[in-house]
């Protein structure tokens, strides 16, 4: 029975190109074949911008087109379609990795990846290197601590709006929002009618060209920040 290759989920960090495991950088030199999650409105990859100088020469970059939808039938077609290429691209024995964002298990195309494959593709060895996320290396640069001695803090979405902030917030210390953009306005009221704006830290394109860091969010009323940007909430500034 011939061997089939495994497939390697690799975490490439928010954005700066340093900020990628030493073991993600082996995997990369090793794999014949690279696959990178993109839009079918958006033809580029910045987890494929984030890797390229890590890759061996004449290895095979494949974006797999994931609709920006929530038809259900249109996505479970587009991840049956993908999962079915990279399976078919193990066959023969090859390595091959999944590259994504941030962290793989965080927020990440790949979860539907790897449910899909689990369920139609038992035999496919699946393996799981992790990144640093958005809202680590957001930490990071803005200085601000998301949790210590007894508090906790929460990671939540804002893609539908402020509903989660409002559900969750008064459960933890702190709380991590990300893709903020599309219901930014929305959010920034609800974080005036909670009071929280003066505690909130909203970071841009972090470790990208144009990163930004405002403490002042009303400085963004009326406007919408850039599609990579999240918020640093807390219910009490140190």
């Amino acid at each position: 029975m011939t061997r089939k290759g495994t497939l390697y989920a690799i975490g490439v960090g928010p954005g700066d190109p340093e900020l990628i495991s030493l073991k993600a950088v082996r995997i990369l030199k090793q794999v014949a074949v690279v696959y990178a999650a993109s839009s079918t409105k958006n033809t580029y990859s910045l987890a494929e911008k984030i890797v390229s100088p890590y890759l061996k020469e004449g290895v095979r970059v494949v974006r797999l087109n994931f609709p920006m939808t929530r038809d259900k039938k249109k996505l479970s077609q587009a991840w049956e379609n993908n999962t079915r290429q990279i399976v078919n691209s193990l066959k023969d024995g090859n390595d091959a990795a999944f590259i994504t964002l941030g962290d793989p298990m965080t927020y990440s195309t790949f979860g539907y990846i790897m449910r899909a494959i689990k369920q139609g593709y038992p035999e496919i060895a699946v393996s799981i290197i992790p990144g640093i996320t958005s809202y680590q290396a957001g930490a990071a640069a803005a200085g601000r601590v998301l949790a210590e001695a007894e508090e906790s803090f929460a990671v939540i979405s804002g893609a539908l709006g402020a509903k989660k902030l409002k559900e969750v917030i008064a459960h933890a210390d702190s709380v991590v929002m990300l893709k903020v953009y599309r219901n930014f306005r929305e959010i920034l009221d609800t974080l005036s009618h909670l009071e929280l704006g003066a505690s909130s830290v909203l970071i841009s394109q972090c470790g990208l060209e144009g990163e930004k860091i405002s403490r002042d969010l009303q400085e963004h009323n009326g406007s919408i920040p850039p599609y990579l940007s999240l918020l640093l909430i807390k219910k009490r500034d140190r």
